[in-house]
């Protein structure tokens, strides 16, 4: 029972947040396609193989940043009590894990189609480079959104083996989303990462860091206009969309730098935000 609660520790299995996060972006991607495809089987699977990806991942993607970030940590408040940094287990039991995830990743990949299979292990490439970011630049939080929202292009390409102009602008939507909600999320440790030097946009924008969340979700708010905009007028889309854009505003208004609860909970309620936009995209079929 011991081992079990330092696995679920290790992978923030209990914290389920961070995988909905990058299952949020995959099911747009399939949302968006099923427009296109109106295979609802064939929807439904993908929709199912790309959240245990997504659990998979961000599993693994964890214990790879915990590794990395493990003499980081042990100075940290918040984090000095994970299971590495605090020596519930050591480096080498958790690679054993990393490795173990993986591999039940990859078998869920190679039930897609080539391309997909290609993108896939692209990502993987990109989600174990992250952790050393936050080293090199203030811009992070942009690594991170190329990397959590690959999913939306992934799943296109599963159901329409292609990548087309459309579905890149929703990806660069979800880009801008991530940098927003992952500065709010950093705006917790930003006078302690600042003191032991790790870099953070947080940190770049701290003196008008609302003005870079605003521009921030503006952009993604633009962007998701853009795509969509044939598609508004009197309907179920648009009064979703408009409660998507009105929870990205309430955390705007609410979240405050010197607060790190209130951070945290801002940064939460994105689980929210992404599950409106999944269902708008899907109520344009109806």
């Amino acid at each position: 029972m011991q081992h079990l609660k330092i696995f679920v520790e290790l992978t923030r299995l209990n914290k389920p947040i961070g995988f909905m996060l990058l299952f949020w972006p995959c099911s747009w991607g399939l949302a968006y396609a099923f427009l296109y495809n109106q295979n609802l089987n064939l929807f439904i699977y993908y929709l199912i193989l790309f959240f245990l990806g997504s659990v998979l991942m961000r599993s693994a993607g964890c214990i790879v940043n915990d590794i990395v970030d493990k003499d980081f940590d042990k100075k940290i408040s918040r984090t000095k009590t994970r299971p590495i940094p605090s020596g519930k287990i050591t480096v080498k039991h958790s690679l054993i894990y990393v490795l173990t995830l993986c591999l039940f990743a990859f078998l869920i990949l190679l039930q897609f189609n080539l391309f997909t299979i290609l993108l896939g292990m692209g990502s993987m490439l990109l989600a174990f480079s992250y952790p050393f970011m936050k080293r090199i630049t203030y811009w992070p939080q942009l690594f991170l959104g190329v990397t959590f929202n690959w999913g939306i292009i992934m799943a296109w390409s599963a159901i329409n083996h292609d990548i087309t102009t459309e579905i890149i602008i929703l990806y660069a939507s979800a880009i801008f989303w991530t940098l927003g909600y992952d500065t709010i999320y950093g705006a917790q440790d930003m006078y302690e990462d600042e003191i032991i030097g790790l870099k953070s946009t947080s940190l770049k924008f701290k003196k008008n860091i609302k003005l870079f969340v605003s521009c921030s979700y503006i952009t993604n708010f633009l962007l998701i206009l853009y795509l969509f905009r044939d598609n508004l007028g009197m309907n179920v889309f648009s009064i979703i969309l408009l409660f998507f854009i009105l929870s990205l505003v309430y955390q705007l208004f609410k979240f405050e730098k010197n607060k790190p609860i209130v951070c945290l909970k801002m940064f939460k309620l994105n689980n929210f935000s992404g599950l409106l936009l999944f269902l708008g995209i899907l109520s344009i079929n109806l």
